[in-house]
């Protein structure tokens, strides 16, 4: 009969899901190159520090503008976030994709480090579940603090806005 499967053991045909796991695909591009320190290896060995110290860092420049109490979650997220990756319990695209989220915090491209935020919470949210929160609203208070006090943890100058490229001497 027409209704039936043209091959019995095939499996049937697959219904739009949610995404496939992993890190094909869904990890955003750190500025169209691979990295050279991770190229897309199973074995990331991104240091903890890398990824932790720039997130204090930034909380950091919160305390003296967010409320105690938000901070104080924030910092304690922080510590599931290192004591999970201490006890080698984030797999290595999560950690790889902490460390671009870490990166686009400190050059403030907020949008890009809130699309790293939500791609882990759907492709891994078992892992980030428990510090992920914290991580998100680091990056939100982050966003709104007056400028030049984001650059706590960054190694680059803030950056400012072009204004003229004489400052006026010229004419």
């Amino acid at each position: 009969p027409p209704s039936g499967p043209a091959n019995p053991t095939a499996p049937p045909p697959r219904a739009l899901g949610p995404p496939p796991l992993g890190s094909v695909g869904a990890a955003p591009r750190a500025e169209g190159r691979p990295s050279a320190a991770c190229p897309e290896k199973e074995e990331c060995s991104v240091p903890a520090d890398t990824v932790l110290a720039p997130l204090r860092a930034a909380l950091d420049a919160c305390r003296a503008t967010v409320q105690k109490q938000v901070c104080n979650d924030i910092g304690r997220r922080l510590t599931v976030l290192e004591d999970s990756w201490a006890q080698g319990k984030l797999s290595a695209p999560v950690r790889k994709r902490m460390s671009l989220l870490v990166q686009e915090l400190q050059q403030q491209h907020w949008d890009a480090a809130d699309e790293i935020h939500r791609s882990l919470m759907v492709d891994h949210v078992n892992e980030v579940c428990q510090w992920m929160v914290g991580v998100k609203r680091l990056i939100a208070e982050t966003r709104d603090l007056p400028t030049g006090e984001t650059d706590g943890s960054a190694d680059t100058e803030p950056r400012d806005p072009p204004t003229g490229e004489t400052d006026g001497s010229a004419d």
